[in-house]
């Protein structure tokens, strides 16, 4: 095998779940299975880190791209259950399984998104504005209050996470965008998404309105 010497290598616990984590964003898990218990108590006596990765149902097995979780609470219950609150950290690319039992362990390097001549400040101010505008339709759709938390990140590559993160029922889509080491391209997608989320909802206000 070749060496990695010239880039941050390491080995890390990984959990496959059929989420997608990102960085700057928490997960709550409930641990239960018994490998996994093991897991988290080891982690718990080491540096708390392990890396989450996408279960793809398709292809039955995890992602090759995934996202590390540091635990910043646990709480362990009567039945050696433990409720834990992790928070993602940077993404990793698995380079090679070191062992599968009694969890599977990876040697793992880390990736982030590569420096861009593009202007992320406005891409990141449309992105804004069609949360805001899809929020709006949703609330007035379903006649709730629903608004935009007030600590909504205004840098682009913390904002493209937030917006993936909050992306519901596509796992897929927000593996690609995981995935995705230009944060151009990953707000872009983003742009497409929104505007046809916003487009789709548009479509049901006018018609609520009419029928009203």
């Amino acid at each position: 095998m070749a060496s990695h010497s010239s880039i941050a290598v390491r080995e890390l616990p990984l959990f496959p779940l059929e989420v997608v984590l990102f960085p700057g964003r928490p997960l709550p898990l409930h641990i239960f299975e018994f490998r996994y218990r093991i897991m988290m108590n080891t982690i718990l006596d080491s540096d708390r880190r392990f890396g989450v990765l996408m279960w793809d149902q398709v292809q039955g097995q995890p992602a090759t791209i995934g996202c590390c979780a540091e635990i910043i609470h646990f709480q362990r219950l009567p039945d050696d259950r433990m409720k834990i609150l992790t928070l993602g950290q940077q993404r990793f690319r698995v380079l090679e399984y070191v062992r599968e039992k009694p969890y599977r362990v990876g040697l793992v390097e880390w990736i982030e998104d590569q420096p861009t001549n593009k202007d992320l400040k406005t891409m990141a101010m449309s992105v804004e504005q069609l949360l805001r505008d899809v929020v709006h339709l949703s609330a007035k759709l379903t006649d709730q209050k629903i608004e935009l938390p007030e600590d909504l990140p205004d840098l682009p590559l913390e904002l493209s996470y937030w917006v993936a993160s909050n992306l519901y029922g596509v796992t897929s889509e927000q593996q690609a965008l995981l995935e995705m080491q230009d944060t151009a391209t990953r707000l872009e997608r983003e742009v497409e998404i929104l505007t046809s989320t916003r487009n789709h909802l548009a479509a049901r206000t006018v018609l609520k309105d009419t029928l009203n």
